[in-house]
Formats: structure tokens, sequence, C-alpha cells
């Protein structure tokens, strides 16, 4: 699989702009703050429908333009698929799959396979639980897309679940009688199903992810350390039976703070150096690297599925010492297609430098 063309209309930066990319490698070279960073971010929103630099789509909208639109044109076993996405603020987007309407944007999830690797990752081995379960959901997807929808419909459910709570804690708060939590068990029996397709989604990834996150890590880092990555959820049997459990248990201070306190939204992907968690014991060296070995663990696991995905480098190399780039380079050397943004060529090893592209402020160029 790879991406021959990308074109963005009042996205980002960019008022209009057409890229035409080859496979294999593909480095993109300007100072920073010229917009490469913003041709990879529209490339994983058609993968993701999401951005890895903001939660909202607003931003990806050009300043002073109504709507923004990415068409991305995908090669995968010599078909070609082209994908197009309208970012409409304030409004549910628009998607075409093959020029005809899609019923509904995450039906295009699929058609574009791409890990992404940028400095917003180091969040993965440093920030809040959420970063970490959005890299799960995010991978789940990306093997199989019909766990978007597992995944919108527990989302959906905890929503209407956590909006009951709170009117009822909000109520009693102002007359200080119980608040009406009558369809309570209801939401409960919706959220434990879901819930349990999740998590056992999930431990099954974590288990099958492992072997590729260990050899990824022994790879760039040189063998500077063990890594190892542990689910810890509210329960360790994913059932619908198990989870209901674990939310009777915490009921009454449910009902008490107002919000859900049991089910995967809670849980956590565990990252230790051997024995020590990363964050907060790791330097900047081996956090850098953890992280980028979680990406890599993705792409191979992603590969030994027999799929071809898309590998983004994002302003990698800069943040890499000499051996580190050289073993990233002899990593994915044979990838299907590699797409390198950097802001001095020299950091990027000569064997990925393959076609080459110019960034300035609204362009791009071949070179």
């Amino acid at each position: 699989m790879y991406v021959r063309r990308l074109e963005l209309v009042d996205v980002r930066s960019y008022a209009r702009v057409g890229v035409d990319f080859e496979p294999g490698p593909n480095v993109l070279i300007g100072p920073n703050g010229v917009g490469k960073t913003n041709l990879v971010e529209a490339m994983g929103y058609v993968a993701t429908l999401a951005s890895h630099r903001v939660s909202t789509d607003a931003p990806l909208v050009r300043v002073g333009a109504s709507t923004g639109v990415i068409r991305c044109a995908i090669v995968h076993e010599q078909r070609e698929l082209l994908v197009e996405l309208e970012i409409i603020p304030g409004r549910a987007n628009r998607a075409r799959l093959g020029r005809s309407p899609a019923r509904r944007p995450r039906d295009i999830l699929g058609a574009l396979r791409l890990v992404l690797f940028a400095p917003e990752d180091l969040s993965l081995v440093r920030g809040e639980p959420d970063q970490r379960r959005r890299y799960l959901d995010d991978l789940l997807v990306a093997r199989q897309p019909r766990f978007a929808a597992v995944r919108a419909d527990y989302e959906r459910v905890l929503k209407q679940r956590n909006a009951l709570l709170r009117t009822a804690y909000l109520t009693r708060k102002v007359t200080r009688q119980g608040g009406d939590l009558s369809t309570l068990e209801v939401w409960d029996t919706h959220l434990a199903e879901h819930g349990a397709q999740l998590l056992r989604a999930r431990l099954a990834l974590v288990e099958q992810l492992s072997p590729f996150l260990e050899d990824a890590y022994q790879q760039v880092s040189a063998g500077t350390g063990k890594a190892v990555a542990e689910y810890r959820g509210s329960v360790t049997d994913p059932t619908p039976e198990a989870l209901l459990a674990a939310l009777a248990e915490v009921r009454a201070d449910e009902v008490a703070r107002g919000t859900t306190l049991a089910g995967p939204h809670r849980d956590d992907l565990v990252l230790r150096l051997g024995d020590l968690p990363v964050k907060g014991y790791a330097s900047h060296g081996e956090s850098w690297s953890y992280a980028l070995a979680l990406r890599l663990a993705g792409y191979s696991l992603l590969r030994a599925d027999g799929i071809e995905p898309v590998l983004v480098l994002d302003d990698v190399f800069a943040e890499l010492d000499t051996g580190r780039r050289e073993r990233l380079a002899a990593l994915i050397g044979d990838a299907a297609q590699v797409i390198v943004t950097c802001a001095v060529e020299a950091d990027v090893p000569a064997s990925l430098r393959g076609a080459r592209f110019r960034v300035e402020p609204g362009e791009v160029a071949r070179v």
C-alpha cells in the first residue's frame, strides 16, 4: 500500500496543494513552520479520522475558510482508490470513496493503513492513560476497521450513562432529594456489552503486540533495556458479567460523584523498562526510543497480519544520534512507503533519501 497523491484545499496553511508521492522513501525537507507536519497530519486524518496534534477538527481548516478538503489517492494491490474528506467545523464531516458518497465518515476507515510517529508521541510514555488507550484503539481499528463501530458504541453509551449520573447528582445537590436513576441498569447492560468487546480486543492486542515492542525497542536502543507492556484494567475477566459486577461494586461512589468509575475508559497500558515504569524513570532518550518502539511495534504487527501500511516519521531523525538513525533506517528499509519530514536533509540516513520534496510556505515542489 502507498499514497500516490495527496491534495489539500483550505487545510491548515494550504489554500491548495498537491503532492505526488512515490513508493519507497519520500523526504519532505524544509525549515520548521513551513507546513511539513500539516501534510502528514492530513494523511493521518484519512487513516484515523483524527489529528495527532489537536482534539477537534476546526484547527485543520485554513483560517478564513468555511471547510477544508483532503483528497488521497491510495494504491493497494495495483488498484487505486480515491478517498475524499470534507471537514466542516461545527457540523458532520462528509466523505467519499471512489467518488461515491460514504454513508458516514467512518466507512472510509481501512482504506489507508498508516502508522505515524511524531514528537507528540512522547505523550504515550509521559502522558495520561487516555493517550495510551487511544494508541491501542487506533491500532485495533487499523487491524480491523469494524472496531470503529465498537469504540463509537461504547463512547456513546458512556456519554449517556454519565449524563444520567450527572443529572441525578445535580438534582440531589439542588433539591436535597434523590435523582431519577431508574434507567441506570439499562445503560449498565449496554456499557458492559460494548465494554467487554473492547476489553477483550485490547487484551488480545497487547499480548500480540508485546514481542514486537520488545524487539523494536532492542533494535532502536541497541539493547539498553527490555520493553514490557501490561494492560491494567477495571476487571481481569473480559465478559459482560464481570463488568456488570464491577459497576455494581462502585455504584455508590458513582452516584456520589456523578460519573462512571469502571470500564475500559478507566484502563491503562502500563509501560516498563525492565522492572521500572517508563514514566518518571526513563531518560529523555529512553522515552523517545520507547515511544518510537511503540509505533514500530504497531507497524510490525500490521505487517504480520498481511497489511503493508504506510510509515510516516515526522521530524524524528533530529532527535536521534547517528547510531539510532542508522538502526532505524535498517529496520524500515524494506517498507512499501516511508514518508519522512526533516529540517536538515543530512539528518536522514542515505538509505532513506528517495524522492525528495522542498516544502515552503503554501507550496511543495519535487527536487
